[in-house]
Protein backbone atom coordinates (compact mmCIF):
# COMPACT_ATOMS: atom_id res chain seq x y z
CA UNK A 1 0.00 0.00 0.00
CA UNK A 2 1.35 3.45 -0.91
CA UNK A 3 0.98 6.49 1.32
CA UNK A 4 0.48 10.18 0.70
CA UNK A 5 2.67 12.75 2.47
CA UNK A 6 1.02 15.33 4.72
CA UNK A 7 3.09 18.45 5.47
CA UNK A 8 2.21 21.95 6.60
CA UNK A 9 2.01 24.37 3.66
CA UNK A 10 5.09 26.58 3.24
CA UNK A 11 3.35 29.72 2.00
CA UNK A 12 6.55 31.75 1.70
CA UNK A 13 8.11 29.27 -0.70
CA UNK A 14 4.84 28.85 -2.61
CA UNK A 15 4.59 32.62 -3.18
CA UNK A 16 8.14 32.80 -4.51
CA UNK A 17 7.64 29.79 -6.76
CA UNK A 18 4.55 31.30 -8.40
CA UNK A 19 6.80 34.03 -9.83
CA UNK A 20 8.56 31.40 -11.95
CA UNK A 21 5.21 30.06 -13.19
CA UNK A 22 4.39 33.53 -14.52
CA UNK A 23 7.31 33.59 -16.95
CA UNK A 24 6.46 30.24 -18.51
CA UNK A 25 3.03 31.53 -19.46
CA UNK A 26 4.28 34.94 -20.56
CA UNK A 27 6.82 33.54 -23.03
CA UNK A 28 4.69 30.62 -24.28
CA UNK A 29 1.65 32.82 -25.03
CA UNK A 30 3.91 35.32 -26.76
CA UNK A 31 4.37 32.69 -29.46
CA UNK A 32 0.76 33.39 -30.49
CA UNK A 33 1.87 36.86 -31.61
CA UNK A 34 5.26 35.72 -32.88
CA UNK A 35 3.75 33.04 -35.15
CA UNK A 36 1.79 35.41 -37.46
CA UNK A 37 4.87 37.65 -37.68
CA UNK A 38 7.09 34.73 -38.77
CA UNK A 39 4.41 33.46 -41.17
CA UNK A 40 4.28 36.81 -42.97
CA UNK A 41 7.94 37.82 -42.72
CA UNK A 42 9.34 34.49 -43.93
CA UNK A 43 6.41 33.58 -46.27
CA UNK A 44 5.45 30.39 -44.41
CA UNK A 45 2.37 28.19 -44.77
CA UNK A 46 0.27 27.30 -41.71
CA UNK A 47 2.28 24.13 -41.00
CA UNK A 48 5.62 25.92 -41.21
CA UNK A 49 4.42 28.71 -38.93
CA UNK A 50 3.58 26.10 -36.29
CA UNK A 51 7.27 25.11 -36.23
CA UNK A 52 7.67 27.94 -33.73
CA UNK A 53 5.65 25.79 -31.34
CA UNK A 54 7.56 22.68 -32.46
CA UNK A 55 10.94 24.21 -31.61
CA UNK A 56 9.64 25.53 -28.29
CA UNK A 57 7.85 22.45 -26.99
CA UNK A 58 10.16 19.76 -28.36
CA UNK A 59 12.85 21.25 -26.12
CA UNK A 60 10.85 20.17 -23.08
CA UNK A 61 10.98 16.57 -24.28
CA UNK A 62 14.66 16.52 -25.14
CA UNK A 63 15.67 18.48 -22.03
CA UNK A 64 13.81 16.19 -19.63
CA UNK A 65 15.03 13.12 -21.51
CA UNK A 66 18.63 14.33 -21.24
CA UNK A 67 18.22 14.84 -17.47
CA UNK A 68 16.93 11.30 -17.10
CA UNK A 69 19.59 9.68 -19.31
CA UNK A 70 22.52 11.53 -17.73
CA UNK A 71 21.18 10.86 -14.25
CA UNK A 72 20.80 7.16 -15.05
CA UNK A 73 24.34 6.97 -16.42
CA UNK A 74 25.74 8.71 -13.33
CA UNK A 75 23.57 6.67 -10.99
CA UNK A 76 21.94 9.63 -9.24
CA UNK A 77 18.88 11.82 -9.42
CA UNK A 78 20.30 15.08 -10.77
CA UNK A 79 17.41 17.30 -9.68
CA UNK A 80 17.20 15.52 -6.33
CA UNK A 81 20.93 16.04 -5.70
CA UNK A 82 20.92 19.67 -6.82
CA UNK A 83 17.68 20.40 -5.01
CA UNK A 84 14.57 21.91 -6.55
CA UNK A 85 15.72 25.43 -5.73
CA UNK A 86 19.09 25.24 -7.49
CA UNK A 87 17.57 23.36 -10.42
CA UNK A 88 15.10 26.20 -11.01
CA UNK A 89 17.90 28.79 -10.81
CA UNK A 90 19.99 26.79 -13.30
CA UNK A 91 16.99 26.61 -15.61
CA UNK A 92 16.40 30.37 -15.47
CA UNK A 93 20.04 31.06 -16.31
CA UNK A 94 19.87 28.64 -19.24
CA UNK A 95 16.73 30.37 -20.52
CA UNK A 96 18.58 33.69 -20.34
CA UNK A 97 21.30 32.19 -22.55
CA UNK A 98 18.55 31.17 -24.99
CA UNK A 99 17.28 34.74 -25.08
CA UNK A 100 20.84 35.81 -25.97
CA UNK A 101 20.95 33.24 -28.77
CA UNK A 102 17.60 34.55 -29.98
CA UNK A 103 19.02 38.09 -30.20
CA UNK A 104 22.00 36.91 -32.29
CA UNK A 105 19.72 34.90 -34.61
CA UNK A 106 17.30 37.77 -35.10
CA UNK A 107 20.21 40.10 -35.86
CA UNK A 108 21.38 37.63 -38.53
CA UNK A 109 17.81 37.46 -39.90
CA UNK A 110 17.68 33.63 -39.97
CA UNK A 111 14.40 31.83 -39.21
CA UNK A 112 16.11 28.58 -38.21
CA UNK A 113 18.27 30.61 -35.83
CA UNK A 114 15.16 32.07 -34.22
CA UNK A 115 13.81 28.56 -33.77
CA UNK A 116 17.11 27.55 -32.16
CA UNK A 117 16.91 30.48 -29.75
CA UNK A 118 13.39 29.53 -28.70
CA UNK A 119 14.56 25.93 -28.34
CA UNK A 120 17.28 26.95 -25.88
CA UNK A 121 14.86 29.13 -23.89
CA UNK A 122 12.52 26.15 -23.58
CA UNK A 123 15.37 23.82 -22.55
CA UNK A 124 15.72 26.03 -19.49
CA UNK A 125 11.97 25.85 -18.97
CA UNK A 126 12.21 22.04 -19.11
CA UNK A 127 14.55 22.01 -16.13
CA UNK A 128 12.37 24.52 -14.30
CA UNK A 129 9.18 22.53 -14.95
CA UNK A 130 10.79 19.24 -13.89
CA UNK A 131 11.63 20.89 -10.57
CA UNK A 132 8.81 23.33 -9.88
CA UNK A 133 5.80 21.01 -10.16
CA UNK A 134 6.97 18.32 -7.69
CA UNK A 135 8.35 21.19 -5.57
CA UNK A 136 4.83 22.65 -5.38
CA UNK A 137 3.44 19.27 -4.34
CA UNK A 138 6.11 18.85 -1.65
CA UNK A 139 5.39 22.26 -0.08
CA UNK A 140 2.39 20.92 1.84
CA UNK A 141 -0.14 18.10 2.07
CA UNK A 142 0.23 15.86 -0.99
CA UNK A 143 -3.56 15.52 -1.23
CA UNK A 144 -3.85 19.27 -1.88
CA UNK A 145 -0.85 19.35 -4.23
CA UNK A 146 -3.13 19.98 -7.20
CA UNK A 147 -4.49 23.10 -5.49
CA UNK A 148 -1.00 24.57 -5.10
CA UNK A 149 -0.17 23.75 -8.71
CA UNK A 150 -3.45 25.47 -9.57
CA UNK A 151 -2.24 28.57 -7.73
CA UNK A 152 0.98 28.53 -9.74
CA UNK A 153 -1.06 27.78 -12.84
CA UNK A 154 -3.31 30.76 -12.12
CA UNK A 155 -0.30 33.05 -12.09
CA UNK A 156 1.00 31.24 -15.17
CA UNK A 157 -2.29 31.98 -16.88
CA UNK A 158 -2.04 35.63 -15.89
CA UNK A 159 1.22 35.59 -17.83
CA UNK A 160 -0.44 33.92 -20.81
CA UNK A 161 -3.25 36.48 -20.71
CA UNK A 162 -1.10 39.61 -20.62
CA UNK A 163 1.73 38.06 -22.64
CA UNK A 164 0.23 38.57 -26.12
CA UNK A 165 -0.81 42.12 -25.20
CA UNK A 166 2.55 43.15 -23.72
CA UNK A 167 4.55 41.54 -26.54
CA UNK A 168 2.32 43.21 -29.14
CA UNK A 169 2.93 46.51 -27.36
CA UNK A 170 6.69 45.88 -27.31
CA UNK A 171 6.88 44.89 -30.98
CA UNK A 172 4.40 47.34 -32.53
CA UNK A 173 4.22 50.16 -29.99
CA UNK A 174 0.52 49.37 -29.57
CA UNK A 175 -1.75 46.43 -28.90
CA UNK A 176 -3.61 47.49 -32.04
CA UNK A 177 -1.75 46.29 -35.12
CA UNK A 178 -2.60 44.95 -38.57
CA UNK A 179 -0.97 43.07 -41.41
CA UNK A 180 0.81 46.18 -42.68
CA UNK A 181 2.33 46.71 -39.22
CA UNK A 182 3.61 43.13 -39.31
CA UNK A 183 5.06 43.70 -42.78
CA UNK A 184 6.87 46.85 -41.62
CA UNK A 185 8.07 45.52 -38.28
CA UNK A 186 11.78 46.12 -37.72
CA UNK A 187 13.75 43.21 -36.34
CA UNK A 188 15.43 45.62 -33.90
CA UNK A 189 12.15 45.61 -31.96
CA UNK A 190 12.40 41.84 -31.57
CA UNK A 191 16.01 42.21 -30.40
CA UNK A 192 15.02 44.72 -27.72
CA UNK A 193 12.15 42.48 -26.61
CA UNK A 194 14.36 39.43 -26.05
CA UNK A 195 17.08 41.51 -24.41
CA UNK A 196 14.50 42.53 -21.81
CA UNK A 197 13.28 38.94 -21.48
CA UNK A 198 16.83 37.68 -20.89
CA UNK A 199 17.45 40.35 -18.25
CA UNK A 200 14.23 39.39 -16.47
CA UNK A 201 15.26 35.73 -16.39
CA UNK A 202 18.54 36.68 -14.70
CA UNK A 203 16.77 38.97 -12.24
CA UNK A 204 14.29 36.28 -11.20
CA UNK A 205 17.13 33.73 -10.86
CA UNK A 206 18.95 36.16 -8.56
CA UNK A 207 15.88 36.84 -6.39
CA UNK A 208 14.80 33.21 -6.22
CA UNK A 209 18.31 31.91 -5.49
CA UNK A 210 18.90 34.33 -2.60
CA UNK A 211 15.46 33.96 -1.04
CA UNK A 212 15.70 32.44 2.43
CA UNK A 213 12.00 31.59 2.37
CA UNK A 214 12.62 28.95 -0.31
CA UNK A 215 14.14 25.69 1.04
CA UNK A 216 16.70 23.73 -0.94
CA UNK A 217 14.13 21.10 -1.85
CA UNK A 218 16.71 18.33 -1.91
CA UNK A 219 15.33 14.80 -2.10
CA UNK A 220 16.53 11.24 -2.16
CA UNK A 221 20.19 10.54 -1.52
CA UNK A 222 20.92 14.25 -1.55
CA UNK A 223 19.39 14.52 1.91
CA UNK A 224 21.69 11.79 3.14
CA UNK A 225 24.56 14.25 2.91
CA UNK A 226 22.79 16.90 4.97
CA UNK A 227 23.42 17.36 8.65
CA UNK A 228 20.63 16.67 11.11
CA UNK A 229 20.25 20.41 11.71
CA UNK A 230 19.81 21.06 7.98
CA UNK A 231 17.16 18.37 7.77
CA UNK A 232 15.24 19.84 10.68
CA UNK A 233 15.44 23.35 9.21
CA UNK A 234 14.12 22.19 5.86
CA UNK A 235 10.30 22.15 6.19
CA UNK A 236 10.02 19.86 3.18
CA UNK A 237 12.19 17.03 4.45
CA UNK A 238 10.08 13.99 5.23
CA UNK A 239 11.00 11.37 7.78
CA UNK A 240 12.94 8.57 6.20
CA UNK A 241 13.53 10.53 3.02
CA UNK A 242 17.28 10.63 3.56
CA UNK A 243 17.39 6.84 3.41
CA UNK A 244 16.09 6.72 -0.15
CA UNK A 245 18.72 5.64 -2.66
CA UNK A 246 18.69 6.17 -6.38
CA UNK A 247 17.56 3.28 -8.54
CA UNK A 248 18.31 3.14 -12.24
CA UNK A 249 15.58 2.48 -14.75
CA UNK A 250 17.46 0.95 -17.72
CA UNK A 251 14.35 -0.47 -19.40
CA UNK A 252 12.55 2.88 -19.28
CA UNK A 253 15.65 4.64 -20.63
CA UNK A 254 16.03 2.14 -23.47
CA UNK A 255 12.35 2.41 -24.37
CA UNK A 256 12.38 6.22 -24.42
CA UNK A 257 15.58 6.35 -26.48
CA UNK A 258 14.09 3.95 -29.05
CA UNK A 259 10.93 6.03 -29.27
CA UNK A 260 13.03 9.19 -29.66
CA UNK A 261 15.07 7.66 -32.47
CA UNK A 262 11.93 6.55 -34.30
CA UNK A 263 10.40 10.02 -33.87
CA UNK A 264 13.48 11.64 -35.42
CA UNK A 265 13.33 9.15 -38.30
CA UNK A 266 9.65 9.92 -38.96
CA UNK A 267 9.97 13.72 -38.69
CA UNK A 268 13.21 14.04 -40.69
CA UNK A 269 11.58 13.49 -44.13
CA UNK A 270 8.97 16.13 -43.26
CA UNK A 271 11.60 18.79 -42.66
CA UNK A 272 13.67 17.62 -45.61
CA UNK A 273 10.65 18.11 -47.90
CA UNK A 274 10.83 21.87 -47.29
CA UNK A 275 14.26 22.21 -48.88
CA UNK A 276 14.02 24.33 -52.01
CA UNK A 277 16.49 22.34 -54.10
CA UNK A 278 14.69 18.97 -54.10
CA UNK A 279 12.82 17.92 -57.23
CA UNK A 280 9.60 16.51 -55.74
CA UNK A 281 6.06 17.26 -56.85
CA UNK A 282 3.90 19.30 -54.50
CA UNK A 283 1.51 16.38 -54.07
CA UNK A 284 4.37 14.06 -53.09
CA UNK A 285 5.67 16.60 -50.59
CA UNK A 286 2.24 16.90 -49.00
CA UNK A 287 1.96 13.12 -48.71
CA UNK A 288 5.39 12.91 -47.09
CA UNK A 289 4.47 15.58 -44.55
CA UNK A 290 1.12 14.11 -43.57
CA UNK A 291 2.40 10.54 -43.40
CA UNK A 292 5.59 11.47 -41.55
CA UNK A 293 3.78 13.46 -38.89
CA UNK A 294 1.06 10.83 -38.51
CA UNK A 295 3.60 8.01 -38.16
CA UNK A 296 5.46 10.01 -35.50
CA UNK A 297 2.28 10.45 -33.52
CA UNK A 298 1.47 6.74 -33.71
CA UNK A 299 5.02 5.81 -32.66
CA UNK A 300 4.83 7.97 -29.55
CA UNK A 301 1.41 6.74 -28.44
CA UNK A 302 2.20 3.08 -29.15
CA UNK A 303 5.60 3.38 -27.48
CA UNK A 304 4.09 4.71 -24.26
CA UNK A 305 1.28 2.17 -24.13
CA UNK A 306 3.55 -0.81 -24.90
CA UNK A 307 6.12 0.37 -22.33
CA UNK A 308 3.36 0.74 -19.75
CA UNK A 309 2.04 -2.77 -20.34
CA UNK A 310 5.54 -4.31 -20.17
CA UNK A 311 6.36 -2.36 -17.01
CA UNK A 312 3.12 -3.46 -15.38
CA UNK A 313 3.88 -7.11 -16.20
CA UNK A 314 7.47 -6.97 -14.90
CA UNK A 315 8.25 -3.75 -12.95
CA UNK A 316 11.99 -4.34 -12.37
CA UNK A 317 14.12 -1.86 -14.31
CA UNK A 318 11.23 0.42 -15.34
CA UNK A 319 11.49 2.97 -12.51
CA UNK A 320 8.54 5.37 -12.40
CA UNK A 321 7.03 3.79 -15.50
CA UNK A 322 6.05 0.72 -13.48
CA UNK A 323 3.12 2.79 -12.19
CA UNK A 324 0.21 2.77 -14.69
CA UNK A 325 -1.04 6.16 -13.47
CA UNK A 326 2.31 7.66 -14.53
CA UNK A 327 2.45 6.05 -17.98
CA UNK A 328 -1.14 6.95 -18.85
CA UNK A 329 -0.54 10.38 -17.30
CA UNK A 330 2.37 10.94 -19.68
CA UNK A 331 0.01 10.46 -22.60
CA UNK A 332 -2.54 12.72 -20.87
CA UNK A 333 0.00 15.54 -20.52
CA UNK A 334 0.94 15.03 -24.19
CA UNK A 335 -2.60 15.49 -25.49
CA UNK A 336 -3.49 18.17 -22.92
CA UNK A 337 -0.59 20.45 -23.87
CA UNK A 338 -1.16 19.64 -27.51
CA UNK A 339 -4.83 20.67 -27.56
CA UNK A 340 -4.18 23.75 -25.44
CA UNK A 341 -1.40 25.04 -27.70
CA UNK A 342 -3.24 24.01 -30.89
CA UNK A 343 -6.29 26.10 -30.06
CA UNK A 344 -4.21 29.09 -28.98
CA UNK A 345 -1.96 28.94 -32.05
CA UNK A 346 -4.64 28.33 -34.68
CA UNK A 347 -7.44 30.57 -33.40
CA UNK A 348 -6.11 33.66 -35.23
CA UNK A 349 -6.21 31.85 -38.58
CA UNK A 350 -9.75 30.64 -37.86
CA UNK A 351 -10.97 34.15 -37.05
CA UNK A 352 -9.55 35.48 -40.32
CA UNK A 353 -12.08 33.37 -42.26
CA UNK A 354 -15.19 35.04 -43.70
CA UNK A 355 -17.65 32.82 -41.84
CA UNK A 356 -16.03 33.88 -38.56
CA UNK A 357 -16.13 37.61 -39.25
CA UNK A 358 -12.85 38.16 -41.13
CA UNK A 359 -11.33 39.42 -37.88
CA UNK A 360 -8.01 41.18 -38.39
CA UNK A 361 -4.76 40.00 -36.83
CA UNK A 362 -4.89 42.96 -34.46
CA UNK A 363 -8.37 42.21 -33.13
CA UNK A 364 -7.59 38.49 -33.03
CA UNK A 365 -5.00 39.22 -30.33
CA UNK A 366 -7.84 40.00 -27.90
CA UNK A 367 -9.46 36.63 -28.68
CA UNK A 368 -6.13 34.88 -28.10
CA UNK A 369 -5.85 36.73 -24.79
CA UNK A 370 -9.38 35.61 -23.88
CA UNK A 371 -8.49 31.99 -24.65
CA UNK A 372 -5.44 32.07 -22.40
CA UNK A 373 -7.38 34.10 -19.87
CA UNK A 374 -9.95 31.31 -19.75
CA UNK A 375 -7.24 29.11 -18.30
CA UNK A 376 -6.65 31.75 -15.62
CA UNK A 377 -10.35 31.73 -14.69
CA UNK A 378 -10.32 28.02 -13.92
CA UNK A 379 -6.95 27.94 -12.22
CA UNK A 380 -7.77 30.81 -9.89
CA UNK A 381 -10.90 28.92 -8.90
CA UNK A 382 -8.98 25.69 -8.41
CA UNK A 383 -6.48 27.44 -6.12
CA UNK A 384 -9.09 28.59 -3.58
CA UNK A 385 -8.49 25.64 -1.26
CA UNK A 386 -4.79 26.51 -0.85
CA UNK A 387 -5.76 29.23 1.64
CA UNK A 388 -7.95 26.87 3.73
CA UNK A 389 -11.21 28.84 3.72
CA UNK A 390 -14.26 27.45 5.50
CA UNK A 391 -16.62 25.20 3.56
CA UNK A 392 -19.15 28.03 3.32
CA UNK A 393 -16.47 30.46 2.11
CA UNK A 394 -15.35 27.93 -0.52
CA UNK A 395 -18.88 27.68 -1.86
CA UNK A 396 -19.15 31.47 -2.16
CA UNK A 397 -15.67 31.94 -3.65
CA UNK A 398 -16.27 29.30 -6.32
CA UNK A 399 -18.95 31.56 -7.70
CA UNK A 400 -17.25 34.93 -7.18
CA UNK A 401 -13.64 34.17 -8.21
CA UNK A 402 -14.38 33.03 -11.81
CA UNK A 403 -16.53 36.11 -12.44
CA UNK A 404 -13.87 38.41 -10.96
CA UNK A 405 -11.21 36.76 -13.14
CA UNK A 406 -13.44 37.13 -16.20
CA UNK A 407 -14.01 40.78 -15.36
CA UNK A 408 -10.26 41.33 -15.01
CA UNK A 409 -9.66 39.89 -18.48
CA UNK A 410 -12.29 42.22 -19.94
CA UNK A 411 -10.73 45.15 -18.08
CA UNK A 412 -7.26 44.35 -19.46
CA UNK A 413 -8.64 44.06 -22.99
CA UNK A 414 -10.58 47.33 -22.65
CA UNK A 415 -7.56 49.15 -21.14
CA UNK A 416 -5.42 48.14 -24.11
CA UNK A 417 -7.94 49.52 -26.60
CA UNK A 418 -9.88 46.43 -27.68
CA UNK A 419 -13.62 46.22 -28.17
CA UNK A 420 -14.88 43.95 -25.36
CA UNK A 421 -18.53 43.83 -26.45
CA UNK A 422 -18.04 40.58 -28.45
CA UNK A 423 -17.07 38.85 -25.19
CA UNK A 424 -20.02 39.83 -22.97
CA UNK A 425 -22.04 36.69 -23.71
CA UNK A 426 -18.98 34.52 -23.07
CA UNK A 427 -20.04 34.78 -19.42
CA UNK A 428 -22.51 31.96 -20.20
CA UNK A 429 -19.54 29.63 -20.78
CA UNK A 430 -17.98 30.82 -17.51
CA UNK A 431 -21.20 30.06 -15.61
CA UNK A 432 -21.23 26.53 -17.06
CA UNK A 433 -17.69 26.11 -15.77
CA UNK A 434 -18.77 27.36 -12.32
CA UNK A 435 -21.44 24.66 -12.29
CA UNK A 436 -18.78 22.07 -13.14
CA UNK A 437 -16.66 23.22 -10.19
CA UNK A 438 -19.59 22.76 -7.81
CA UNK A 439 -20.24 19.31 -9.27
CA UNK A 440 -16.65 18.07 -9.02
CA UNK A 441 -15.86 19.70 -5.64
CA UNK A 442 -12.03 19.52 -5.87
CA UNK A 443 -11.93 15.80 -6.71
CA UNK A 444 -9.07 15.56 -9.26
CA UNK A 445 -10.13 12.45 -11.17
CA UNK A 446 -13.78 13.48 -11.37
CA UNK A 447 -12.72 17.02 -12.30
CA UNK A 448 -10.62 15.71 -15.18
CA UNK A 449 -13.46 13.52 -16.43
CA UNK A 450 -16.09 16.28 -16.29
CA UNK A 451 -13.92 19.00 -17.81
CA UNK A 452 -12.72 16.60 -20.52
CA UNK A 453 -16.35 15.91 -21.40
CA UNK A 454 -17.08 19.66 -21.50
CA UNK A 455 -14.09 20.06 -23.83
CA UNK A 456 -15.50 17.47 -26.22
CA UNK A 457 -18.91 19.20 -26.18
CA UNK A 458 -17.25 22.58 -26.85
CA UNK A 459 -15.21 21.32 -29.80
CA UNK A 460 -18.14 19.48 -31.37
CA UNK A 461 -20.31 22.59 -30.98
CA UNK A 462 -17.62 24.69 -32.64
CA UNK A 463 -17.31 22.26 -35.53
CA UNK A 464 -21.07 22.17 -36.14
CA UNK A 465 -21.63 25.94 -36.03
CA UNK A 466 -20.16 29.18 -37.34
CA UNK A 467 -19.89 32.78 -36.18
CA UNK A 468 -20.06 33.84 -32.52
CA UNK A 469 -21.35 30.51 -31.19
CA UNK A 470 -18.46 28.60 -32.75
CA UNK A 471 -15.96 31.21 -31.55
CA UNK A 472 -17.29 30.99 -27.98
CA UNK A 473 -17.18 27.20 -28.18
CA UNK A 474 -13.54 27.09 -29.29
CA UNK A 475 -12.53 29.75 -26.75
CA UNK A 476 -14.21 27.72 -24.00
CA UNK A 477 -11.66 25.01 -24.74
CA UNK A 478 -9.49 27.18 -22.50
CA UNK A 479 -12.02 26.85 -19.69
CA UNK A 480 -11.95 23.05 -20.13
CA UNK A 481 -8.13 22.99 -20.15
CA UNK A 482 -7.80 25.34 -17.18
CA UNK A 483 -7.92 22.76 -14.41
CA UNK A 484 -6.35 19.80 -16.21
CA UNK A 485 -2.60 20.25 -15.73
CA UNK A 486 -2.63 20.11 -11.91
CA UNK A 487 -5.12 17.25 -11.90
CA UNK A 488 -3.03 15.17 -14.31
CA UNK A 489 0.22 15.99 -12.54
CA UNK A 490 -0.95 15.21 -9.01
CA UNK A 491 -2.82 12.03 -10.05
CA UNK A 492 0.12 10.76 -12.12
CA UNK A 493 2.66 11.30 -9.32
CA UNK A 494 0.42 9.92 -6.56
CA UNK A 495 2.16 7.21 -4.56
CA UNK A 496 5.39 7.23 -6.59
CA UNK A 497 7.53 7.92 -3.51
CA UNK A 498 11.23 7.81 -4.42
CA UNK A 499 10.31 7.88 -8.12
CA UNK A 500 8.49 11.22 -7.87
CA UNK A 501 11.21 13.45 -9.40
CA UNK A 502 11.81 10.87 -12.14
CA UNK A 503 8.09 10.71 -12.80
CA UNK A 504 7.92 14.51 -12.92
CA UNK A 505 10.68 14.54 -15.55
CA UNK A 506 8.76 11.97 -17.61
CA UNK A 507 5.63 14.13 -17.44
CA UNK A 508 7.55 17.25 -18.48
CA UNK A 509 8.91 15.30 -21.46
CA UNK A 510 5.36 14.93 -22.67
CA UNK A 511 5.00 18.68 -23.10
CA UNK A 512 6.21 17.46 -26.50
CA UNK A 513 2.50 17.43 -27.32
CA UNK A 514 2.78 21.17 -27.85
CA UNK A 515 5.37 20.46 -30.56
CA UNK A 516 3.62 17.60 -32.37
CA UNK A 517 -0.11 18.32 -32.25
CA UNK A 518 -0.23 22.01 -33.38
CA UNK A 519 1.71 21.33 -36.62
CA UNK A 520 -0.54 18.32 -37.19
CA UNK A 521 -3.57 20.57 -36.90
CA UNK A 522 -1.81 23.10 -39.11
CA UNK A 523 -1.33 20.45 -41.80
CA UNK A 524 -4.96 19.36 -41.50
CA UNK A 525 -5.90 23.04 -41.91
CA UNK A 526 -3.81 23.29 -45.09
CA UNK A 527 -5.49 20.19 -46.53
CA UNK A 528 -9.09 20.28 -45.24
CA UNK A 529 -9.56 23.81 -43.93
CA UNK A 530 -8.87 25.58 -40.65
CA UNK A 531 -12.40 25.06 -39.31
CA UNK A 532 -12.39 21.32 -39.91
CA UNK A 533 -8.92 20.97 -38.34
CA UNK A 534 -10.39 21.50 -34.86
CA UNK A 535 -11.46 17.84 -34.92
CA UNK A 536 -8.06 17.40 -33.23
CA UNK A 537 -9.53 18.97 -30.10
CA UNK A 538 -12.38 16.45 -29.96
CA UNK A 539 -9.96 13.51 -29.96
CA UNK A 540 -7.67 15.06 -27.33
CA UNK A 541 -10.45 16.00 -24.90
CA UNK A 542 -12.02 12.55 -25.30
CA UNK A 543 -8.82 10.88 -24.08
CA UNK A 544 -8.48 13.29 -21.17
CA UNK A 545 -12.03 12.51 -20.04
CA UNK A 546 -11.28 8.77 -20.29
CA UNK A 547 -8.02 9.15 -18.33
CA UNK A 548 -9.93 10.80 -15.48
CA UNK A 549 -12.17 7.74 -15.19
CA UNK A 550 -9.40 5.16 -15.63
CA UNK A 551 -6.89 6.66 -13.19
CA UNK A 552 -9.53 6.81 -10.46
CA UNK A 553 -9.80 3.01 -10.54
CA UNK A 554 -6.01 2.57 -10.71
CA UNK A 555 -5.42 4.64 -7.58
CA UNK A 556 -8.20 2.86 -5.70
CA UNK A 557 -6.48 -0.47 -6.39
CA UNK A 558 -3.32 1.00 -4.87
CA UNK A 559 -5.39 2.21 -1.88
CA UNK A 560 -4.65 5.86 -2.67
CA UNK A 561 -7.72 7.95 -1.89
CA UNK A 562 -7.72 11.38 -3.50
CA UNK A 563 -11.49 11.71 -3.43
Amino acid sequence: MSTLKSNKTNYGAVSMLTMVFFFWGFIAAGNSVFIPFCKHYFSLDQFQSQLVDFAFYSAYYLGALALFVVGSMKGRDLIGSWGYKKSIVYGLIFSALGAGAMIVSVYMNVFTGMLLGLFIVALGFSLQQSSANPFMISLGDEKTGSNRINLGGGINSLGTTVGPLIIALALFGSTQFNDSDIANLELSSVIILYACVGALFLLVAFIFGLSRRVPSGKTGEANATQSSDEIIDDPNTTAGQSEISFERAPKAMRSLLIVTGLLIASFAPVFYSYRENIDWSDEYKENIRVIGWGVGLVILIAGLLISGMRANAKPTGWGAMQYPQLTLGMLAIFVYVGVEVSIGSNISELLAQKEFGSISTSQAASYVAMFWGSLMIGRWTGAIKVFHPTVRAQMILRFIVPLVAFGLILLLAWATGYDVKPFFWYVVCVIIQIGAFYLTNDRPALTLGVFGFLGVVAMVTGLMTEGSIAIYAFLSGGLACSIMWPCIFSLSLAGLGKYQTQGAAFLVMMILGGAVIPPLQGKLADVFGIHESFIVGVICFAYLAAFGLIVRGILRKQELKFE
